[in-house]
């Protein structure tokens, strides 16, 4: 081995992060000052218009979420110093697995630390190379990680693309079990999985059917279940997976919802289940009491879904191109990354947050910035990023001096 060989690796990474740097695709953290909202104190001091999380349901730092933390924490500590299967199992555990379950009408529920484990320890336990996973060509990266540790033969089908999933489906055949594996909302789109064709298929083949529902549990469908309600399935959905870091309450966490038998397995054999910590005690109460008010009220749904068309009309009428769809996710479309970096850079400076995605986040040439809006935005709030909008695209030459593209 050469004895530069250490220096050069240090090296080597630092001329990495320059070209980075170079070609506009580093990624800078934002750093907050106040709770997660609609507004949002930087630490420079400055308040800004938060376009940018996932904060879909506004909870992320209601005082009854807090609250709610604070009230599990007094009961049953800071945390658990242990694995599930040691002594990391509290009441407070079993009663938000349940409640899950309930939700989203399913028969039982894993609790994960993060809905990138419930993905990374999903597939292993139950597929081996006697199996086929048929993935969506975008599904999120936890997906594809979680496929990759399972020996299961691979198959993708262009995304929402029903006819190609058909032949992969067909190209399975002779394969002990198939799943279809896909987003529920593809969360750098907003587009909707086509699940009602997806279970169709599924019927005809013989297949399962596995969603992530990580921008969906929630708001999405009448009373917020999921993808699987909003397209009138619920019942032909095998497993689901999903998180409790978005619309339900912010913190962390992630869940697989299945058959009992699936839950069973994988509390015997997941991985990311078995060897980490058990989720702390304020994220478990605090997510049953999210769950308590969704059942009560579909109030900040329907208030989500009001900000969302709204906004989504006045920015495509500015003459921005934006992803066609109803999610609260909106790209908004700049293709260059470099003009991606600088529109997210001046909507900071005219008090707007929002973040720059290019590649590989999104494909080559498909640089955008990402909004997300919130049941917790005002009227006044979208007018006055609207604005920035529209003063930071003629700036950048990005609309005409009217604002119209």
């Amino acid at each position: 081995m050469d004895i530069n060989s250490k220096q050069n690796f240090f090296v080597g990474l630092d001329r990495e992060l320059e070209r980075l740097k170079t070609a506009g695709l580093y990624k800078n953290e934002r750093v907050l000052a106040s709770r997660q909202g609609a507004e949002v104190v930087c630490d420079d001091g400055r308040t800004l218009i938060n376009l940018c999380a996932n904060n879909y349901l506004g909870l992320s730092g209601e005082e009854s979420m807090v609250r709610a933390a604070i009230d599990a924490t007094e009961r049953y500590g800071y945390g658990l110093s242990s694995v599930r299967f040691i002594c990391g199992t509290q009441t407070v555990h079993k009663q938000l697995e349940k409640a899950l379950s309930d939700f989203l009408g399913m028969d039982d529920t894993i609790l994960y630390a993060a809905a990138f484990d419930a993905n990374g320890g999903l597939f292993e336990p139950l597929f081996d190379e006697n199996d086929a996973i048929i993935s969506d060509a975008l599904n999120h990266a936890s997906i594809i990680d979680g496929i990759r540790l399972c020996k299961a033969a691979r198959l993708r089908y262009q995304h929402n693309d029903m006819a190609d999933l058909e032949a992969q489906l067909q190209a399975a055949a002779g394969k002990r079990h198939v799943i279809i594996a896909t987003d529920g909302v593809f969360s750098m789109d907003g587009t909707i999985a086509r699940l009602d064709k997806i279970c169709d298929l599924a019927d005809k083949y013989g297949a399962l059917v596995m969603i992530d529902e990580c921008h969906a549990s929630g708001f999405m469908g009448a009373t917020g279940r999921g993808t699987h309600e909003h397209h009138h399935v619920m019942g032909r959905v095998d497993i689901i997976t999903g998180t409790l870091g978005k619309a339900l309450g912010g913190a962390m966490g992630g869940f697989t919802a299945a058959r009992k038998e699936v839950i069973d397995t994988l509390r015997q054999k997941s991985r990311p289940y078995l060897f980490s910590n058990s989720l702390a005690p304020a994220i478990a109460g605090a997510s049953l009491a999210v769950l308590e008010q969704l059942a009560s009220s579909t109030a900040l749904r329907d208030r989500l879904h009001a900000n969302t068309a709204y906004f989504r009309s006045a920015i495509a009428a500015l003459g921005f191109t934006i992803k066609p769809g109803t999610h609260p996710v909106v790209p908004v479309m700049l293709f260059d990354a470099p003009v991606a970096q600088r529109f997210a850079a001046r909507l900071y400076e005219l008090g707007v947050l929002v973040t720059g995605f290019f590649y590989p986040v999104v494909p080559m040439g498909q640089a955008r910035v990402r909004v997300q809006l919130s049941a917790a935005h005002t009227t006044a709030q979208l007018d006055q990023a609207l604005a920035a909008f529209a003063q930071a695209g003629r700036e950048l030459g990005l609309l005409d001096t009217t604002g119209v593209a």
